[in-house]
Formats: C-alpha cells, sequence, structure tokens
C-alpha cells in the first residue's frame, strides 16, 4: 500500500461565524479572509500564536482571550502532489483527528463530512485525486460550540461545571473546562493526515483474543475480515504465525467467504503479566492473507498472551468484591489516572514516553485512561504493553447526564465501534469502562423511580459494541459502577475525594471501598515552575489571587466554583504544621511534603488491607498544563516529592508501619509479586539511627506477613526507617508517627533523613 504524508505546512483562513459565509473553495478565494501558516499536526491556538496573533493561554491569565475563538470558522489549504502510482488504485483521504465539525474537499470535490473529534475519518478520493498531478486538499471547520446551539438540551441533560455543551459534542469534556483543564475549545488537525492508495484486495480487520491461559496452555481466539474485488471468493486462506523467544504458533485456514477464524492452541506459552508480576512476553505475529497460497496482504501485531478477570460482587462493604486477576493470579493494582497530556491535544503525542517512563519507574501497574479525555494513540498502549501496565479504559464521557436520542447514541455507537477495533488487540487494556462518574451524578438527585436514571448508553449501546467486538474484555458500566436498585454511594469500586480534609480523617482511614479508582491530595508546584506561568509580581500573596485561581483551574468568567483548591491546599499545610506559611518558597514544600505523605499512605493503606483493599489508582500522575493539582509531577515534568515516596511504596516488596492500634505499629512485609523471597529487614529510629526492631523473614508470594511490632505512645511524632534487602538490594521506606500539628523545621530536617536513603533523590525548588 502506498502512503503519502500530508502533515507539515498548511494554509490556515480564519473569521467569525458572522454574516455571510464561503460554503465552497470558490467563495472563500472570494471572501477575503486573513491567512496564516498552519501546521499539520497542530491546534488553532498555536497557529495564532506562532504567527504573533495571540499569547501563550497557559500564562497568566492569557487564557480568556481565546475566548472568542469558540465562534470562529477556520478554512485549512495545502497543495500536494499525487504520486502516478494512484492512478487504477483506491485511494483515500485518512485524517486521524479532525477538531471537530467540518468538510473535505479536494480539487473542489466535497469528499465528505466529521463531526467527531475522538476518531480518525475516511474518504474516497478516488474520483476527485488527479495521479501525477497537483491537487488541492481543504478543510472547513465550523465552531463547535454553534454547531451545539443547534441541538436540543432535555431538561434531564446536565453537563460538569455549568458547561451543558459538551454533551453534545463529540470532544473531551475537560477542554469545556473543569477543574484540571483549561477551556480551550480548540479547532484543527490535531492528528495526521495521510493519502493511501490501496489494493483491490485486503484485509480490514483483524482480531487475536487470548480466551484462556495459565502455565500450561493457552488458547487464542482470531477473527478476520477482508474485501476484494474477485468475482468469486476463491482460493483465499488467512494465515496467523507468532513467535516470543523459542515459542511459537502457527496456524493456516481457508475462507470461503470474506470474514473468518479459528482457535489456536499454544503448548507451555510465554505469558504475559501486569509489571510486579512477572514477565511481558509479547509475541510478534503476522496475519498473512493468501490467494492460492501466495500472500495478497498482511497484518502486524503483538499479541500478548494473558487472560484478564474481575471478581465483582455489587454489595456495600465487606460484603463486597472488586478484585482483578491475571492468568488466575490475584493481582493488587497499583497505578494512577492519565489525564489529558495537554490541554492542546495536538501536543499528546510528544509528551506520552516521558509520561508513561513515569509510570515505569514509579512501580505502576496499571493506568486509568479518564473519561474526560481523548483516546490515546497506539504509541501508548505499545508501552503499556512493554511495561506491563494494566489499562482501565474509559469511554470518552464523564460527569455528565448525557442525551440518549437515537442521534446521538448512532454517533456514540460509531464512536465506541472505531475505538474497540483500533486498540482491542493490545494486550495490556483490562477493560472498558462506559464513563467517568456519570452513575455517581445521578444517585441522590431525587428522582421518584430508579427508571429516571436508567442510563441506555452505558447499558445497552456500549456492552453492545464491546460484546460484538471485544467478547473477551470486560465492559465496567460506569466508574464508580453504581447499579440500579443501589440508592446509595457504597460500591465496592470507589473514587475516594470527600471533603478533602486531614489525610488520615476516618473518611480515608476507614474507607468501605474494595478498589478505590480514584483518590487525590494537593500538592503546590515547585517555585521554579510557578515562576513560568504566574508573572512574579503576582507569586504572592496566593489565596484570592486571579491568577492563581485561573490555574486553579477556575474558568473565572463562568464565575468561581463552590470550592478553592488552593484554599484547601493552604489549609491542608495548616492542619499538618499548625498554620500555612507566608513565604512561597517555604510554603510550596510544606505542602509537597503533606502530599507526599497522604499519598503515601493511600498506597500503603491499600496494601496493608490486602486484599479487604484489591487496588488504588491515585490521581495523578503529570498535570495537562501548568496548574495548582494532585498531581506529583508537574507539567514542566519536576517532580514533586510525593513522586519519590510513591515510588518506594509501590515496590513489589515493601515494609510498612500500620497506624497505631492499642499501643502499637504493627511493621508488615508486603509482596505484590508471584515469587517468594528472603527478606532481612530492620526499623530505625530516624532521629538517632538506633535499631529498634530486626530480622529475617520469608515474605510469601503475593501476601503480607506482620514481622512486628512497635510500642508507641499516641500521639508522639517520630520518624521511623525501615529498611529491608532482597536478593542483594536494599531498599527503604519511613513513616511518620504521631497526630498533627508537626513542627514544620523538624519535619524538613526529617526529609534530608528520608531523601538519603537507598535509593536517594533531588527535590526540586
Amino acid at each position: 500500500m502506498l502512503s503519502l504524508s500530508l502533515n507539515g505546512s498548511w494554509r490556515l483562513f480564519y473569521h467569525p461565524e458572522d454574516g455571510p459565509l464561503p460554503a465552497t473553495s470558490a467563495e472563500l478565494s472570494q471572501a477575503g479572509w486573513p491567512s496564516i501558516e498552519a501546521q499539520v499536526p497542530g491546534n488553532v491556538e498555536l497557529d495564532l500564536m506562532r504567527a504573533g496573533l495571540a499569547d501563550d493561554p497557559f500564562y497568566d491569565r492569557n487564557l480568556y482571550d481565546f475566548r472568542k475563538y469558540e465562534f470562529y470558522q477556520w478554512w485549512f489549504e495545502r497543495d500536494f502532489d499525487a504520486p502516478a502510482e494512484c492512478a487504477g488504485k483506491k485511494c483515500a483521504l485518512v485524517f486521524e483527528g479532525i477538531d471537530t465539525y467540518a468538510e473535505v474537499f479536494l480539487n473542489d470535490m466535497k469528499l465528505g463530512e466529521a463531526d467527531n473529534m475522538f476518531i480518525a475519518h475516511e474518504f474516497d478520493a478516488t474520483a476527485a485525486l488527479r495521479p501525477g498531478e497537483t491537487n488541492t486538499l481543504r478543510v472547513r471547520i465550523r465552531s463547535a460550540l454553534n454547531e451545539a446551539r443547534k441541538q436540543d438540551f432535555p431538561a434531564m441533560l446536565i453537563g460538569c461545571e455549568g458547561s451543558d455543551e459538551y454533551t453534545r459534542i463529540r470532544k473531551p469534556a475537560s477542554s469545556f473546562g473543569w477543574d484540571i483543564m483549561p477551556r480551550l475549545l480548540s479547532a484543527g488537525l490535531w492528528r495526521g493526515v495521510r493519502l493511501e492508495a490501496r489494493e483491490a484486495t485486503r484485509l480490514t480487520q483483524v482480531y487475536i483474543a487470548p480466551i484462556r491461559a495459565d502455565a500450561a496452555s493457552a488458547r487464542l481466539a482470531c477473527r478476520v475480515r477482508f474485501e476484494t474485488d474477485d468475482p468469486f471468493i476463491e482460493g483465499y486462506s488467512v494465515r496467523v504465525r507468532g513467535r516470543c523467544g523459542d515459542s511459537s504458533f502457527d496456524r493456516e485456514k481457508k475462507l470461503l467467504f470474506v470474514s473468518g477464524g479459528f482457535d489456536i492452541d499454544v503448548s507451555a506459552p510465554k505469558l504475559w503479566w501486569p509489571a510486579g508480576y512477572g514477565e511481558q512476553n509479547l509475541y510478534d505475529t503476522t496475519v498473512t492473507l493468501l490467494k492460492d497460497g501466495l500472500p495478497v496482504d498482511e497484518s502486524r501485531l503483538r499479541v500478548g498472551l494473558r487472560r484478564f478477570n474481575i471478581e465483582q460482587v455489587m454489595k456495600p462493604g465487606d460484603a463486597g468484591e472488586f478484585r482483578i486477576t491475571c492468568n488466575g493470579v490475584p493481582i493488587l493494582a497499583k497505578g494512577a489516572n492519565w489525564v489529558p497530556m495537554d490541554a492542546l491535544h495536538s501536543r499528546d503525542a510528544g509528551r506520552v514516553d516521558a509520561a508513561l517512563a513515569l509510570f515505569r519507574d514509579c512501580g505502576c501497574n496499571i493506568v486509568r485512561c479518564w473519561g474526560g479525555n481523548v483516546y490515546e494513540d497506539h504509541r501508548f498502549f505499545d508501552l503499556c504493553d512493554e511495561y506491563g501496565v494494566m489499562v482501565w479504559q474509559d469511554f470518552a464521557m464523564a460527569c455528565a447526564v448525557y442525551p440518549t436520542d437515537p442521534a446521538f447514541a448512532a454517533a456514540l455507537e460509531r464512536e465506541a465501534v472505531s475505538v474497540v477495533r483500533k486498540l482491542r488487540n493490545h494486550p495490556s487494556i483490562l477493560l472498558w469502562a462506559g464513563d467517568n462518574e456519570c452513575d455517581e451524578g445521578q444517585v441522590g438527585r431525587g428522582y421518584p423511580t430508579d427508571a429516571n436514571r436508567y442510563n441506555p448508553l452505558t447499558r445497552e449501546v456500549l456492552p453492545r459494541v464491546v460484546s460484538m467486538n471485544d467478547p473477551w474484555r470486560v465492559f465496567l458500566p460506569s466508574s464508580p459502577y453504581i447499579p440500579e436498585g443501589i440508592a446509595r454511594y457504597d460500591v465496592p469500586e470507589q473514587h475516594n475525594w470527600g471533603a478533602r480534609a486531614y489525610f488520615k480523617d476516618d473518611f480515608y482511614k476507614h474507607s468501605r471501598a474494595h478498589f478505590i479508582s480514584e483518590c487525590g491530595y494537593h500538592g503546590c508546584p515547585a517555585v521554579s515552575s510557578l515562576k513560568k506561568f504566574i508573572p512574579g509580581e503576582k507569586l504572592t500573596p496566593w489565596l484570592n489571587n486571579d491568577s492563581w485561581d485561573t490555574h486553579d483551574t477556575d474558568y473565572l468568567p463562568k464565575g468561581r466554583r463552590g470550592y478553592s483548591r488552593i484554599r484547601l491546599m493552604h489549609d491542608q499545610v495548616g492542619i499538618f504544621f499548625g498554620h500555612a506559611p507566608e513565604d512561597l518558597s517555604r510554603f510550596s514544600r510544606l505542602s509537597q511534603i503533606v502530599q507526599a505523605e497522604a499519598k503515601k499512605f493511600f498506597v500503603e493503606r491499600t496494601r496493608l488491607k490486602k486484599w479487604r483493599r484489591t487496588g488504588v489508582i491515585w490521581w495523578n500522575m503529570i498535570d495537562g498544563w501548568p496548574q495548582i493539582s494532585d498531581a506529583v509531577v508537574d507539567y514542566y515534568g519536576v517532580k514533586k516529592l510525593a513522586y519519590h515516596y510513591i515510588r518506594r511504596v509501590q515496590r513489589p516488596v515493601c515494609l510498612m508501619m500500620d497506624e497505631l492500634v492499642d499501643w502499637t505499629h504493627a511493621v508488615v512485609l508486603g509482596n505484590d509479586s508471584r515469587e517468594s523471597h528472603a527478606v532481612a529487614w530492620r526499623v530505625e529510629d530516624g532521629d538517632t539511627g538506633e535499631t529498634l526492631l530486626s530480622g529475617e523473614t520469608l515474605s510469601p508470594a503475593n501476601e503480607n506477613v506482620e514481622v512486628g511490632a512497635i510500642r508507641e505512645l499516641a500521639g508522639a511524632q517520630k520518624l521511623y526507617v525501615l529498611r529491608w534487602t532482597v536478593d542483594g538490594v536494599e531498599y527503604a521506606n519511613h513513616y511518620l508517627s504521631g497526630f498533627p500539628a508537626f513542627d514544620a523545621d523538624t519535619v524538613l530536617r526529617r526529609v534530608e533523613v528520608i531523601r538519603a536513603l537507598p535509593e536517594p533523590f533531588e527535590w526540586d525548588e
């Protein structure tokens, strides 16, 4: 197949959608609209900035200057030379991402329209293309907000942050303004564009799914779909070959129709495991379509032999269950939520590798792709396949009541089919979830019957898509899933936010959740980062400061939301240390200490209550724009203290101290792996270095063992250093005992002790 990239420099025409508007290329030429150079992939904001027509929306309050562009129309144009080899072939223009409502013209012939930012769009260009000549491609993108104005908004339909419009537009909810993202209703060709000249006979779908996997054997279900212009379907077959080291599989089957399939058995397979539980074995696999024994097309992919399951019991408290198993082994999940990599999504791809390297370094074995985001591209999933990071993938709906009319349901179904078929072969995908917090938003709204909150999108449309296109993978209707008949938020999987007061309050300490798929705590960025997006004269005071609030994120033209995350962060410092200092550098460091202790506590609490708790996906790893947030790495890649603390407590084998019960802190050796280990360990007084407890213990595979206890007076504020050695490598953790308020200078001094422990780290200011 011949493929020509159309990325790079384009021409961009722009104008408010007011008065007579060009509907054709000829009318555009007569309109006299201003134009600038544009980059594809790209966003119009970036083009305006490069042309000197707009300032960086990420700096200070510049964000609000972009409101007017929500009502603009944009025309993208470029010329290209079509290869002569395209003659006689079926040609398609492929747009991997168009934001959002668009019409595509090639040589003044309209090829079709797009209305969904999330998925790729293909247009048949055969009739319009001029092989061997210069061709002109134009894309008109209409205002998404104006398109939403044309839609119906029934009484029950409601969006988050006062933005009903996003429920009708297939753009990420967070781009309309969120507590973690700015309102930037961008437009553009945000992913790549290419021309493809295709053979008449080709594979169009390949699906390979493990339906059984253990140490003895594995079975793969294989399905293919192809197209051909042959008048008779004769002589076709499909061959599937895969190899991983010295393990392989190979099978061929005759095809009597354009679709077909078969199963493949693999003896003594090399299994794929989540990080910490084993290797991430991947079979390099080739699926070949043959005609009379000769190859005519092929598809290459990497297959992971593994079988996921989720033991789910929808009952309150200890009667419930939400436990992941892989290849029959229960997995304690530890990881972070994945939010937009950038508010301007054309820059997402350039940030994925570094962000996932953080997950790998931090010992994460799961990532939850949050429903207010876009769907990531193959590169993200390729790395998760390699790193052993299980992917919890939400469909792109968040915190709203979405329309259920037939037109919207059909559009969502087309989107879901496209996404599932694109990504389903990645072994890292654990489950598909219908949305983020849409069930939760419906509970307690006072409807007269449960039927009023019934959601056919996540009870009918999406499960139908998954069952038809990826039948061996789990579908979860919502996160958290609150079935009809349950009238309160007491389900096995929960988002634990609460009042966000002291992180050891009863809300966190005694959560009834089995699996916590969101849980965060604020931490101020380093001062060096703050100076990059807040002007020097606005750095203090940080309370009631419009520049800080803009990066709260609070979209001030809407009016302030009901709570300030900056005030929460300020008060969290006050709880822990008795007061919040006025010096910014000191405040930033104290805030990061509080966040670090909180996030460490959330992970340790999950591990210490294994298997009463079965996983924690904390919020979140890295910011998608410069802001004050729960992220442990800021937008510029600067790690907060919490990152380093989490990295230590997410080791597969970890020594931990539990909370005080009666007179004692239990000392627990946790093992989240499939191997038992001989462990030498000791607990020291962090101030004096005195050994308080030590021993050698066999750490059983995938279980906790209590190795001792330390007697302590309630409220005594001490630093304990916990050290352990596995396979000749020393690791360390720490525990701060006592109740707030803590003396800030004492804790800062103790942080220096903590930093110097095995696997020492720097702490940016």
